[in-house]
């Protein structure tokens, strides 16, 4: 009789036991994966980049950390960008590294002896052209509004403008995997099935474009920092120097 009583409380125990990890399973495929996001998970691709767009061209403050690819030239950028301008370093692949800075309309450039050495024409720098450039070391040097280099390298410091460039991909859109980016949560989307861009969109408030990879291979970047303000000042009049001459965009880019 004992062991008969048994059966009935182990029976009853596994059926227990049964309906419960039936309930758990039901409950994780129920689980709405947009729960306490911002929503933008659940819109199509091309609203969510529109979203995220939106939220850019909002946005007062970024930090651009990356690589570009224009014109077959590789550039890795370094920025912190605001509406009034925009500050840090542009290195070219097999180049020179040179810093940037912008305030408003006036633009200043910052490189090493190498850089300044090799803006005569491209020829092989002599003696004479590298002690001028030495004078030039570690000083600003304003860039004239009408020098060609002017437009070229104030693309880096535009917020509005190179964000423009680097977000455009090409291509049908699509909504790709969710995941992080630098631990925040992040959907996907996708152009051209990958080979036209891809860009991931925070799904913790504001929409921002987190990760962006440009089409055809031409680089990755990383936007953060969105909204942080930060300082930006013309560098003081001992830190600059009048350079003299046009500078060479054959050199910048």
């Amino acid at each position: 009789m004992t062991g008969r009583a048994r059966a009935p409380r182990s029976a009853a125990l596994l059926a227990l036991v049964s309906a419960g990890a039936v309930t758990a399973l039901s409950g994780c495929a129920g689980e709405d994966p947009d729960a306490g996001t911002n929503g933008v998970g659940k819109l199509s691709a091309t609203k969510i980049e529109k979203k995220a767009r939106s939220a850019a061209e909002d946005a007062e403050a970024v930090r651009v950390d990356g690589s570009v690819v224009s014109k077959g030239q590789t550039y890795r950028l370094k920025m912190r960008l605001k509406k009034s301008g925009g500050v840090g370093e542009v290195s070219a692949e097999g180049g020179s590294t040179f810093e940037l800075l912008r305030t408003d309309r006036d633009l200043y450039l910052k490189a090493g002896t190498d850089f300044w050495a090799q803006q005569e024409g491209g020829k092989k720098p002599g003696k004479g052209d590298v002690a001028a450039a030495r004078k030039l070391k570690g000083k600003y040097v304003k860039v004239p509004r009408t020098d060609p280099a002017y437009k070229q390298l104030s693309v880096f410091t535009d917020m509005s403008t190179l964000l423009d460039g680097l977000l455009a991909m090409e291509g049908k859109r699509q909504t790709g995997e969710r995941g992080e980016v630098d631990g925040t949560r992040t959907i996907r989307v996708t152009a051209g099935e990958g080979r036209g861009g891809t860009l991931d969109v925070s799904l913790k408030g504001d929409p921002y474009p987190l990760r962006l990879q440009r089409p055809g291979g031409a680089g990755t970047v990383r936007l953060t920092d969105w909204n942080d303000g930060f300082a930006l000042h013309a560098p003081k009049k001992e830190q600059t120097v009048d350079y003299g001459k046009r500078i060479s965009p054959e050199q910048t880019g």
